[in-house]
């Protein structure tokens, strides 16, 4: 019990409000995508979710800073291409479950790690954190907070932050995508 507390502590309450008093997946992710935001003082905060067993897909639920900031929003599911986890390392290191990736500058990452090509071409962002939702080593989805016009350095307690949030979170993801109508 104390355990659980200490690690509810360690949230901010804006993100602790959202997860525990949310009573569906749709309206956690609707809180927690600006609180999130906000906390990291980012650009854009969205989450992909994803089916493991169809490779069924979409972005639902998307904060910006500002309108300025290019929106990612998807309302259908889509099948995943087959290409995608060559072309995007991060998406590999996803499907296998890693930890979560926090990129401070796609300019100087490794290739190994990140794809600028891929990075610019579809999502804009300079830095990221690519959080992977798993479950049973299965991906259910991946929650990325992102800034655009500069590097970003995640201190420690937002990394700590990040790995709560993403353990706190994946039982609604796992619900949210398990509901999901086509």
């Amino acid at each position: 019990m104390n355990k659980e507390l200490t690690i509810w502590e360690c949230l901010p309450d804006s993100i602790a409000v959202a997860i525990a008093n949310s009573p569906t997946p749709e309206a956690m992710f609707t809180a927690l995508m600006p609180a999130v935001g906000e906390f990291l003082n980012c650009d854009r905060c969205f989450v992909y979710l994803r089916d493991p067993q169809t490779n069924l897909g979409k972005v639902p639920f998307c904060w910006r800073q500002n309108a300025a900031i290019p929106e990612i929003y998807n309302a259908n599911w889509n099948l995943e291409p087959e290409s995608l986890a060559g072309e995007d390392p991060l998406f590999a290191a996803a499907l296998r479950a890693e930890p979560t990736i926090f990129i401070e500058d796609i300019n100087t990452t490794s290739d190994r790690i990140v794809s600028r090509q891929f990075e610019r071409e579809n999502f804009g962002h300079r830095a990221l954190i690519h959080a992977h939702i798993c479950q049973e080593d299965k991906l259910w989805g991946v929650l990325q907070p992102c800034v655009f016009d500069r590097p970003r350095k995640w201190s420690h307690t937002e990394r700590q932050v990040m790995e709560q949030i993403v353990k706190f979170i994946v039982p609604k993801a796992v619900e949210y995508v398990t509901n999901r109508t086509v």
